[in-house]
């Protein structure tokens, strides 16, 4: 990561698709270079996008022109959390590039996404990662985050299921 011009987040649109999969692709082959089993490239395109466009928020992290990061906020997780009451908003596909986003572009994304939650009076952030990936883990405990279980069988729409730790934050009132 790099220090540079200041970050602009915008809501993604179909003009971003692109730049979405392209993001998504690059943190894929950055986790598989280092080992880790997460994400594979091509595993998420222009119609996952524009789904989570349609059902929720796609948060874009600009620097200068530069596409640099984004997230998915989800107002509902059945598959990690079960039925919940709306008291939740859920962060996923938290993503930088890590050659060109600006040092904290990561916790950036995640303290808007907190900011959204809070204003729609939602008292809590939640998120899931897989259990197997302890640095993940611990990147979310420092930003406020805490382990309050794992969901043994998440599936995510192809392959075998996984466990994930189920970690939230509560919000300040906005």
């Amino acid at each position: 990561m790099t220090s540079g011009p200041a970050l602009a987040l915008a809501l993604a649109d179909e003009s971003d698709l692109p730049a979405l999969t392209a993001l998504y692709d690059g943190a894929a082959r950055w986790m598989r270079e280092r080992g880790i089993d997460q994400w594979q490239p091509g595993g998420k395109d222009a119609a996952h996008f524009r789904l989570r466009m349609r059902e929720g928020e796609v948060w874009l992290a600009r620097a200068g022109s530069a596409v640099v990061g984004a997230c998915e906020l989800w107002w509902r997780d059945e598959p990690a959390w079960g039925e919940q009451p709306p008291v939740a908003g859920y962060v996923h596909r938290l993503m930088v590039d890590r050659a060109t986003a600006p040092r904290g572009t990561g916790r950036a994304l995640l303290a808007h996404a907190e900011r959204r939650v809070a204003e729609a009076g939602r008292a809590l952030c939640r998120l899931d990662c897989r259990s197997d990936n302890a640095a993940l883990v611990r990147y979310y405990e420092g930003a406020g985050y805490v382990v309050v279980g794992e969901q043994g069988s998440k599936t995510d729409g192809g392959g075998s299921p996984y466990a994930v730790t189920l970690m939230e934050k509560p919000l300040p009132a906005p």
